[in-house]
């Protein structure tokens, strides 16, 4: 049993995303975390401040070990986090000689935070392939229905005249900004030591830092670790994502209720009415759109980093974060399914003259 549906046994059917929620795995984390403690044993060789033969000891145990994770587990409810005990099983596995050089200089929310940075950077290049292929489906239903009249609504109520083309402008022009936006991201390495000052690196600790961000493929910023604006624009930018999917699913579900505009294949199916084909793809996409609005107002509470670091406001968003990155992944996906689905969309002229014949 699961209490999130995100990975529910069949709520996830509907509701999940296996590709991303992978990097949201313990393993993927666990990962990442070992990454940058290679990374760094081997800058810091690099720079002088640990030992050659230590820096490729702890290179060479964090590509293949194995935390106890029952030992994570029981460490991460009292100590807050699960770095302690992973530097410990670490330590124990590269030895006594290369084991007191793990970690130096570094602080939890370093490893924390950095892993976070590798994995949603990987996410985003998903997320940023989605777009473009919701976004090209779009551009080829212009292709075909783009002449067709639809009635336009204000209000709800019936307005003007317009063609397709001018609906899908609508749907498409917001994808296209985002998956700029995406592509655009950067994503900044977390190396600030126990208060945020590198103070085991003294003089040379903006240039450690920098190659640091080098080895790992992340951006070189000055410690963030308790200003989380980066966090919350992404989350931003993912309700913004699910927002205008949000869009077009409901109009999608209006038009298949007067059911004279557009015609889909497929749909869900009732125990009740087999006659029905439900547009359930559509009313997904309103449901993710709302999820990630309620989520974002989280993630602005999570802002308020009280002093050098918060523990209260760093887990608020382990809570948040992960979902709305799976939430608005499943939105893509029900989106490229949902267009692709849309067999007729808008009436030609001499559709209209039959119907008002």
């Amino acid at each position: 049993m699961s209490v999130s549906p995100f990975d529910h046994s069949f709520l996830s059917g509907l509701l999940g995303d296996e590709e991303i929620a992978a990097y949201f795995s313990a393993q993927a984390d666990i990962r990442s975390m070992l990454a940058f403690e290679a990374a760094l044993a081997e800058v810091e060789a690099r720079h002088g401040l640990i030992p050659q033969a230590a820096a490729a000891r702890i290179a060479e145990v964090c590509a293949t070990f194995e935390p106890d994770l029952q030992s994570l587990k029981t460490a991460t409810a009292s100590d807050g986090v699960v770095v302690p005990d992973l530097v410990r099983q670490l330590r124990k596995a590269v030895g006594e000689d290369a084991g007191k050089h793990v970690h130096f200089g570094a602080t939890s929310q370093d490893v924390i935070d950095t892993s976070l940075m590798l994995r949603l950077k990987a996410a985003a290049f998903i997320l940023s392939g989605r777009l473009f292929a919701v976004s090209s489906a779009l551009a080829k239903l212009d292709e075909r229905f783009g002449s067709n009249r639809l009635m336009g609504r204000t209000r709800m109520q019936a307005a003007i005249a317009i063609t397709v083309s001018d609906r899908l402008r609508a749907w498409q022009h917001p994808l296209d900004q985002y998956r700029d936006r995406l592509t655009q991201e950067t994503f900044p390495l977390q190396f600030g030591g126990a208060a945020g000052t590198l103070e085991k690196f003294g003089p040379n600790a903006a240039e450690v830092r920098s190659s640091l961000a080098q080895a790992l493929g992340l951006t070189d910023e000055p410690q963030w670790q308790s200003q989380r604006g980066r966090v919350a624009e992404l989350a931003g930018l993912l309700s913004m994502i699910s927002g205008s999917l949000g869009k077009i699913g409901q109009d999608v579900a209006l038009l298949a209720q007067a059911g004279d505009e557009i015609e889909l294949a497929g749909g869900g199916g009732s125990s009740a009415m087999p006659h029905k084909q439900n547009p359930v793809a559509a009313e997904t996409l309103v449901t993710f759109a709302r999820f990630n609005a309620v989520q974002l107002s989280g993630i602005h509470q999570s802002l308020v980093h009280e002093q050098e670091r918060s523990g209260a406001a760093w887990t608020l968003e382990w809570l948040l974060l992960p979902p709305m990155v799976v939430a608005t992944a499943a939105s893509l996906r029900h989106a490229l399914q949902l267009v692709g689905s849309i067999k007729r969309l808008g009436t030609t002229a001499e559709q209209d003259i039959r119907r008002h014949s």
